[in-house]
């Protein structure tokens, strides 16, 4: 019942591109969970085939995928949710953000991790998935009191847009680097990894050219009426400059809202706040063209305060 730590991480090629994106968590008894987007199943587990360090390595790598049923549990009142379900609510209190625990949920045991996608308060409960009926109905029958609603792949969207999630596959790929996407701050640089003498190289050139010629931003329409998909042409000063790699509604910022990797062409040029906020930037929907918001940082909750209360 010691909560562990849960690490949201990449993993690069030898050239140090972004090959994966996924959460490892350390669980009792030497185990650790790779959890990793459904799209990304084969490709994380043949990594991780692929880069054992040698034969006689002590690792046993077990593909659970359908051993475990994952039910997010995500809102302001999550937290009082979920401790209406277990006989011991002093362990859901007490977890902190990127902890894991095993409680009982109804008469069956679970993990519970306090983690997000959706850039709230929140849970991803791992439940064996003989068990996971009896769960869900446990927590469908609990959540009464608290106004609890069900929400699918397109809500799920429209708030880790908001937040300026990435999602593996639409934002960003194995063409991107860390620093592009603005992920460089999960990566330890005192340890040995793959891709790291590539991505030695890759920040001594940004330093050489004083910054990044490329960055993911977000992007929220100054309009409360369109909604962006993915696809529309991002301008800057009358300058096409990219397209919006995954888009929604964000109904808590007011606008559609989405990603997009923009890029500064001129000679030395970088992507910083000063490009960004000098410019007058619009983003092309059909033959309309809407003032845009463009952002570095996200837009909603920039400092995690809702995350991590």
């Amino acid at each position: 019942r010691t909560s562990h730590p849960i690490t949201y991480t990449q993993w690069l090629t030898e050239d140090g591109y972004v090959e994966a994106d996924l959460t490892v968590t350390k669980l009792p008894n030497k185990t650790y969970l790779v959890v990793a987007t459904d799209t990304a199943h084969t490709r994380v587990l043949t990594h991780m085939k692929r880069h054992l360090r040698s034969p006689t390595d002590n690792v046993t790598i077990t593909d659970m995928t359908g051993a475990y049923t994952q039910i997010n549990l995500q809102g302001p009142r999550s937290r009082d949710l979920l401790v209406k379900t277990t006989t011991t609510p002093d362990i859901v209190v007490s977890l902190p953000f990127r902890g894991v625990a095993e409680i009982d949920v109804g008469y069956a045991k679970v993990y519970v991790t306090r983690i997000t996608y959706v850039g709230e308060l929140g849970y991803e409960l791992y439940i064996p998935t003989a068990s996971a009926v009896h769960v869900y109905e446990t927590i469908v029958a609990a959540g009464e009191e608290f106004g609890l609603t069900h929400a699918g792949l397109k809500a799920l969207g429209s708030l880790r847009l908001e937040k300026a999630y990435r999602d593996y596959g639409h934002d960003m790929d194995n063409t991107d680097t860390l620093r592009d996407v603005g992920l460089s701050f999960t990566c330890d640089m005192s340890q040995e990894f793959l891709g790291k003498e590539a991505l030695l190289r890759q920040n001594a050139a940004a330093k050489r050219r004083g910054g990044l010629q490329k960055r993911l931003v977000q992007v929220l329409v100054r309009d409360e009426g369109p909604v962006l998909h993915h696809g529309e042409i991002l301008w800057r000063d009358g300058e096409r400059i990219s397209e919006v790699r995954s888009g929604s509604y964000g109904f808590t910022l007011g606008g559609g809202v989405g990603l997009s990797m923009v890029e500064n062409r001129s000679d030395g040029g970088v992507v910083n706040k000063a490009w960004l906020n000098e410019g007058r930037w619009e983003v092309q929907i059909g033959n309309e063209f809407y003032p845009v918001q463009i952002s570095l940082a996200p837009l909603y909750d920039p400092k995690n305060e809702r995350v991590k209360g």
